[in-house]
């Protein structure tokens, strides 16, 4: 897929997205992804060797390999949404051996599902594809449902699984954020002892996060603290939604910020937004992967090349994607995947 199919598919936002120049962060104070991001951007920190070992090969399979991009299926959704609603819609995923099948043949740095999914499938395909283990979940069953990520195994179990990596999630703002700090920190430590690297899905989770209609749990100045607080638990990858809009501090009056977050260092623009997220992550030297949301059918496949556009220009290192993959069938699965990978290998694609 070239610059003009993608533009296509932006369709009235293309201009918008692909001519736009950010006046907010320079982008020459970012560190941008490449290919050699292992010997730039972690060879000088405290990972092991083991573990820059398991970040080059995440970094190095695929369409994207050696570019410094990622493009990831993740697979969680059968807990956090229940396996009725994932994979109604398509049941051949209820099988795991389809979910590793998607990850290799759209050509995914890696797969990211659960204990179970890659313990029955471990020893046929370990050493095809990198496997990252999803460490915590909503388990979403209980009545009434609750929203609190519990551990699910241990990062000796994910290590045992050949894992290169483990995943996980903090929702930050709730009344359970401490104590899940804690846990995925610990978790994180011991995964680095054994050579793992780690992505962190930063999400944010508070009724308080809403305000006067509006939500603002996508927006720039919240998620780039979860962000902050991410790369501070040592993420070597953090996983975030595409910001929406601004100022939730602002809105609920809580917390600190700073005119400047609003006025200098972010726009209203899409890509701004989204380099503030950037900014969070030290500028760059921790990847920011967007999530790839919801399936909504017929209009999936400009959605995921809009956000991998608005990612990519503002500095990211690439997409996450699952619902939008494997809730059809796996042809179609796979030239969605292949078509987000297509705007990270378009050089014309450029940061903004």
């Amino acid at each position: 897929m070239q610059l003009e199919n993608i533009a296509e598919l932006l369709g009235k936002d293309a201009d918008k997205l692909l001519n736009h120049t950010s006046t907010t962060i320079p982008k020459s104070q970012l560190h941008l992804p490449n290919k050699n991001v292992i010997d730039n951007l972690w060879s000088p920190t405290n990972r092991s060797i083991q573990t820059l070992r398991s970040l080059q090969t995440l970094y190095a399979n695929g369409r994207l390999a050696n570019t410094g991009y990622v493009s990831i299926l993740p697979v969680d959704q059968g807990i956090e949404h229940s396996a009725g609603a994932s994979f109604a819609p398509n049941p051949i995923y209820f099988d795991p051996e389809n979910i590793i099948k998607l990850a290799i043949e759209g050509g995914c740095n890696a797969v990211a599902t659960t204990y179970g999914v890659l313990a029955n499938v471990s020893r046929k395909y370990a050493h095809k594809i990198p496997f990252i283990v999803k460490i915590n979940h909503n388990e979403f069953l209980t009545y009434p449902n609750k929203f609190d990520q519990i551990m699910f195994g241990s990062v000796e179990e994910a290590w045992n699984l050949g894992a290169v990596a483990v995943g996980a999630t903090i929702y930050f703002g709730s009344d359970e954020s401490a104590r899940q700090i804690v846990e995925v920190a610990q978790a994180f430590e011991r995964a680095h002892e054994l050579g793992m690297a780690t992505i962190l899905w930063c999400y944010l989770r508070n009724s308080g996060f809403k305000k006067d209609g509006v939500d603002y749990h996508a927006s720039a100045d919240l998620t780039g603290q979860a962000n902050h607080l991410g790369v501070t638990i040592q993420a070597d990858i953090i996983k975030q939604k595409l910001a929406t809009n601004n100022g939730g501090y602002t809105a609920m009056n809580y917390g600190k910020t700073h005119p400047k977050v609003y006025s200098e260092l972010s726009s209203d623009h899409p890509i701004d937004l989204c380099r503030y997220q950037v900014a969070n992550c030290y500028m760059g030297r921790v990847g920011l992967i967007n999530s790839g949301g919801e399936s909504k059918g017929a209009s999936d496949l400009a959605e995921a090349v809009y956000t991998a556009v608005v990612n990519k220009r503002a500095g990211g290192s690439g997409l996450i994607s699952g619902r939008k993959s494997f809730q059809k069938p796996m042809n179609e699965g796979v030239a969605l995947l292949n078509a987000i990978q297509d705007v990270y290998l378009e050089e014309k694609v450029t940061i903004a």
